[in-house]
């Protein structure tokens, strides 16, 4: 998978800004203040199944993970360091359609945007 690709994704939606997170070393996403996505290589000290993968960490609907994980256990775990009922991780180096992991990026903004107050909303989108 072209991380550049996913890189260009997420930073094309409205008001979406990366900034590296130092102590941790991720590329993490925002929106609003908010996170909805980070990028990182877990350590080979991390727990099994993430250690020494390239992760891809998104929010995500809750009703979708467990269909998500079941059909592509190897390339789609629980969300990594967060709450793996509203988290999955994508592991980059996997065989996961291109299409697939853009359209998790969108799904991932798009839920942490509907949270934000509808004020940080229009000032975002500019109305």
């Amino acid at each position: 998978m072209d991380f550049s690709c996913i890189d260009a994704r997420l930073l094309s939606r409205p008001g979406a800004s990366k900034a590296l997170h130092e102590k941790w070393g991720w590329m993490v996403y925002w929106v609003g203040g908010k996170q909805f996505a980070c990028e990182f290589t877990a350590g080979m000290d991390a727990k099994a199944p993430y250690a020494g993968r390239h992760l891809l960490s998104l929010k995500c609907d809750s009703d979708r993970i467990l269909e998500l994980r079941a059909e592509y256990p190897n390339a789609i775990l629980p969300g990594y360091y967060s709450d793996g009922r509203t988290w999955i991780s994508i592991d980059l180096n996997s065989d996961l359609p291109e299409d697939l992991a853009l359209g998790l990026c969108d799904m991932s903004y798009d839920l942490v945007f509907a949270k934000l107050p509808k004020r940080v909303q229009r000032e975002i989108v500019g109305e």
